[in-house]
């Protein structure tokens, strides 16, 4: 049986591995609203040639288009690398309730690694932080996606339909 977490870093990881063979970094994200999916996006800073291309970045942007509100209260983040400074601000701003990353990212992350923002009492709104669903899929992806471009090679490791 597949949890609900699983099922949608799931879902995170295909929307990563759809940007890694883009040639972004294999980045992925999903916004639920009880227990919907609002929005599912992969890096896309190459495609677009925009910095804030990240994943969490647009399905924050999609989900407020949806919803008709920047506010985005009682909903779940779902990434597969813990989030930098810039896509923790926005998920603060847009007042996420919860976040649940795959694998930390120990040079930028800014939910448990280099910062805690999305539990700073010195903000305006804090969030439930949940880290390691599918963490190591997550890693692997991104691992061999690495690997490949240090090899020449745009190979993105896919991980097998759960």
């Amino acid at each position: 049986m597949v949890l609900p977490d699983e099922h949608y870093m799931d879902l995170a990881l295909e929307a990563a591995a759809a940007a890694g063979h883009a040639g972004d970094v294999p980045i992925g994200a999903v916004l639920v609203h009880e227990g919907e999916v609002l929005a599912v996006a992969g890096n896309r800073r190459e495609q677009d040639d925009d910095p804030t291309a990240h994943a969490e970045i647009l399905v924050l942007r999609q989900a407020g288009a949806r919803l008709g509100s920047w506010r985005l209260c009682d909903c779940t983040l779902y990434v597969t690398l813990e989030p930098c400074p810039m896509c923790m601000g926005a998920a603060i701003n847009a007042r996420i309730s919860r976040l649940c990353f795959a694998t930390r990212d120990p040079k930028a992350g800014a939910a448990v690694s280099c910062y805690h923002l999305g539990t700073d009492e010195r903000l305006n709104h804090r969030m439930l932080v949940t880290e390691g669903v599918r963490a190591w899929e997550a890693s692997e992806m991104l691992s061999r996606f690495f690997a490949s471009l240090r090899a020449g090679s745009r190979e993105v490791w896919r991980p097998e339909s759960q």
